[in-house]
């Protein structure tokens, strides 16, 4: 009875202190803005995906003084993130993202981590139409207030195969671009590699898609063979395979890295993949390079995009590969746009995407379609006309 008694007397001022702190971090709006760098990727299951960064700092063991950690979590809480016995300090754990909600499927998409003094928590939502990410102090004004810089803008780093600790892929990732149908001489082609499991706590298998420019590489894309993905920290933004469409006057853009390589199965050699699937906010005025932070890729690559005069957009056949498309042709020009058409899959469905036809109907097929294209502005409703 004494020890609740005492447990009940040292809990009371934690609540008064937080009521007083989180009136501050209520009254500070939320930026979406981020410098942070998430290097972990875990599902709502009992086994968790925990990716370390290639090069991680070492740090003294620190006691969790529990109380510290408790009140933190109810500032969490108060911006949304509700934590579990699975938000541990010191580790990395995934939630639900209290912005998105996981999107369709409920996924818990939230990246949290909360330093192992209790006095810091910093997330990342994975969803590449979310990607909401900030940070809090448990005392003080919100963390948020010191994000400054935008992840899109950060100078990108050189790196190497060493430096991001990649080696060639297994059987087991052989065996899952197998049955999509994709060549290990694809793969070699592209230089598609592995997350070496020594910079993991998971012996889960991490695909890592290496962007080059100019036969150098700035950025890498990882995704597990359940399909969630993140990005290297300082990559830049470019076309996925933009060394192959140099010089290149026709060109076919797609959604994902995936489609890339099912294209060359088809026998396309100049095909680049959009690095991500979000399209942004569709405005009737398109913003300046500058603030264009969506389609930052574009600009990069505008060296190599200025030289061609036709462009098949091959994105999927669903809202959002729609919307990409149209925002692709409002900054390349709708002038020079052609669209592709996936067939019928079924009455009532059609096929979603350059893989997906490679699988259930292949190569040549997907060839037909492709060579079967149609000038942009023939395959838009009169609403969906862009200026």
């Amino acid at each position: 009875m004494l020890n609740s008694l005492s447990s009940l007397c040292l809990y009371r001022p934690l609540r008064t202190a937080l009521f007083f702190s989180t009136h501050n971090l209520l009254s500070t709006p939320i930026s979406s803005n981020t410098s942070l760098r998430i290097c972990s990727c875990s599902s709502s299951s009992s086994t968790q995906v925990q990716i370390a960064p290639a090069k991680v700092e070492q740090h003294e063991e620190q006691s969790i003084d529990v109380p510290k950690v408790e009140v933190l979590k109810q500032k969490l809480e108060l911006l949304g993130i509700n934590c579990d016995s699975s938000c541990v300090p010191g580790h990395y754990s995934n939630v639900l993202c209290p912005k998105c909600n996981g999107g369709k499927s409920l996924e818990r998409s939230l990246s949290l981590y909360i330093v192992e003094k209790g006095d810091l928590a910093r997330w990342r939502c994975f969803r590449t139409d979310c990607n909401w990410a900030d940070k809090v102090f448990l005392e003080g004004k919100a963390g948020h207030d010191e994000v400054k810089n935008k992840i899109e803008f950060q100078p990108f780093r050189q790196m190497t195969v060493e430096g991001l600790r990649l080696v060639p892929i297994g059987e087991k990732i052989t065996a899952y671009f197998s049955e999509r149908h994709i060549s290990q001489k694809t793969l070699w082609r592209n230089a598609v590699m592995k997350l070496s499991n020594d910079v993991q706590r998971s012996k889960e298998d991490v695909i890592a898609f290496t962007y080059r420019h100019n036969g150098i590489i700035v950025g890498c894309k990882y995704r597990t063979l359940d399909k969630r993905f993140w990005t290297e920290r300082g990559s830049k933004k470019i076309l996925y395979g933009i060394d192959d469409i140099n010089g290149a006057t026709e060109i076919i853009i797609v959604e994902g890295e995936i489609d890339k390589l099912s294209m060359e199965e088809a026998g396309f050699f100049n095909c680049v993949s959009a690095p991500g699937g979000g399209a942004g906010k569709n405005s009737p005025i398109l913003p300046s390079a500058e603030k264009d932070t969506t389609f930052q890729y574009l600009w990069n690559c505008k060296h190599e995009l200025d030289k061609v005069s036709r462009i098949i957009l091959a994105t999927d056949n669903d809202a959002t590969g729609q919307a990409l498309a149209r925002a692709l042709a409002r900054r390349l020009g709708t002038d020079r746009c052609w669209q592709v058409s996936w067939p019928k899959k079924d009455e009532s469905s059609c096929f979603k995407d350059a893989n997906e036809v490679l699988k259930c109907l292949g190569p040549d097929v997907l060839r037909k379609i492709i060579e079967s294209a149609e000038p942009y502005q023939l395959c838009i409703s009169e609403t969906d006309k862009v200026e």
